[in-house]
């Protein structure tokens, strides 16, 4: 199985203003088209549920699973309290052969704690948001990372893609 968190984040690193913002209009159409292409191809996207609640629908194409109370119910979306080593050998099971892991920090920190990340697809924004939220949300284990692929998604957008060394 292939697990990969795929963020996009402003130029000062944040992923969001506060855990309050109901928007992504900061992030350009050529992030949203390398997301969607991606995901798509993982089939499988796993998300809190206040990311959820900024995207405010299941994406199609892909089976959505949103971390949120056991009482949520998400028409088009599972809904898991699992622990990430768990979710993952169920969606095995299941015959899902990648994952991709969209977010909030919350969520990405479970799974990069967890040791469950392979790869990392960071989209850099030309935005700065000055405070707000980083991208994990405590410390863990230093990962090393390895630069496999860096490409200009438009004018002023960079994607880059990380292997995590283990």
């Amino acid at each position: 199985m292939k697990i990969f968190i795929i963020a996009v984040l402003t130029a000062d690193g944040l992923i969001a203003e506060g855990t309050d913002q109901i928007s992504t209009d900061w992030t350009s159409k050529e992030d949203k088209k390398f997301f969607s292409t991606r995901t798509k191809e993982a089939g499988v996207i796993v998300l809190g549920y206040n990311t959820y609640k900024t995207i405010g629908r299941p994406l199609p194409g892909r089976l959505n699973i949103v971390y949120a109370n056991p009482d949520t119910v998400i028409e088009g979306a599972e809904v898991t309290q699992l622990a990430p080593a768990d979710l993952i050998k169920d969606l095995e099971e299941r015959g899902y052969k990648e994952v991709a892991i969209c977010g909030g920090s919350t969520t990405y920190t479970m799974f990069m704690e967890a040791g469950l990340v392979d790869k990392l697809y960071i989209t850099i924004e030309p935005v700065v948001f000055g405070a707000g939220m980083t991208l994990f949300n405590k410390k863990f284990d230093v990962k090393k990372l390895k630069l496999v692929f860096m490409q200009k998604l438009g004018e002023e957008t960079v994607l880059l893609e990380y292997d995590v060394k283990r």
